[in-house]
């Protein structure tokens, strides 16, 4: 029976387990969805389907540059604590992930779960981390990646294990490098220049400042003075070259990069966590939802 991709979608909204391993569950059963549920149970996958449906925020960013500094990757893995982020068994885990797909250059997560943990094995990446729940009985999720490759120069920085930074530039040395991916770090750049700033998120910001200034009464000219100096006080926050250097707040990075010939090609930041709603236990609540639905 041809497994379909409606099928493997259904399996694995219903176990939480990785797609490949769905496909491979719904071939074994034939297409049978509620045999290969019981098959995955038996096989110890359910322990990670259970678990699946918890939030996994935390976690660490795990980095890797090629020795030539032209290739590198960026993967954030998720947990649900703290303890569990600092455990050997998980960031050795985040960190042979992010070799292997230094090696074999795959941008897509998906890719990266089927492939194997190491050359030569068969344990999967996917069977790794759904033995990695079992033993250490939290949700643990591979949520991104990326790769980049550059005909300049790639450094990066960690900020401990929760933020990691890629930069891709051209000139400088190395030390100046690593001295942009760490602003990048501290700074949160949204883009490197104004013209890279989408018309939306300043349209947006105009609508603000307009409305701020409106509400001071003042003259339609200095209405317009004072919304035009807002914007420009906020592309220069938002942007890497605007923004004042880390290290030197007394000049931006546009200065430092014109006075040391060097140009900045590109950057990415992970930090982990970022845009994930954490759930926020309320215990009171709880007891009260728990008593109201006894006495309903």
């Amino acid at each position: 029976m041809a497994i379909t991709a409606s099928m493997v979608k259904t399996l694995r909204e219903r176990t939480g387990v990785g797609m490949m391993e769905c496909k491979k569950a719904l071939t074994a059963a034939e297409g049978d969805i509620e045999k290969a549920i019981e098959d995955m149970r038996k096989s110890g996958q359910a322990k990670a389907a259970k678990r699946a449906g918890r939030i996994a925020a935390d976690g660490v960013v795990a980095q890797a540059i090629s020795d030539d500094q032209k290739h590198g990757v960026l993967i954030e893995v998720n947990c649900e604590t703290d303890f569990v982020a600092k455990d050997a068994n998980f960031t050795s885990f985040a960190n042979t992930i992010t070799q292997r797909a230094l090696q074999t250059g795959v941008t897509d997560v998906e890719e990266l779960m089927a492939l194997p943990l190491h050359d030569g094995e068969e344990t999967t990446v996917e069977e790794a981390r759904q033995a990695l729940v079992a033993k250490l009985g939290e949700n643990l999720q591979v949520r991104r990646i990326t790769q980049h490759h550059t005909d300049g120069t790639l450094a990066g920085y960690q900020h401990g294990v929760r933020i990691g930074v890629l930069i891709d530039y051209t000139g400088g040395d190395v030390t100046l490098g690593k001295d942009l991916a760490m602003h990048v770090a501290a700074s949160n750049p949204l883009c490197i220049t104004e013209d890279q700033v989408s018309p939306s998120v300043l349209d947006k910001e105009r609508e603000i400042a307009t409305a701020q200034a409106q509400s001071s009464g003042k003259p339609a000219d200095i209405i317009d003075k004072m919304v035009a100096g807002r914007l420009r006080k906020y592309l220069a926050e938002i942007t890497l070259l605007g923004q004042a250097f880390i290290k030197d707040p007394g000049t931006t990075v546009a200065k430092l990069l014109q006075k040391q010939q060097v140009k900045v090609q590109g950057f990415t930041r992970f930090e982990v966590g970022e845009g994930i709603q954490k759930k926020t236990e309320n215990f009171r609540d709880e007891v009260m939802a728990q008593a109201a639905a006894a006495h309903g």
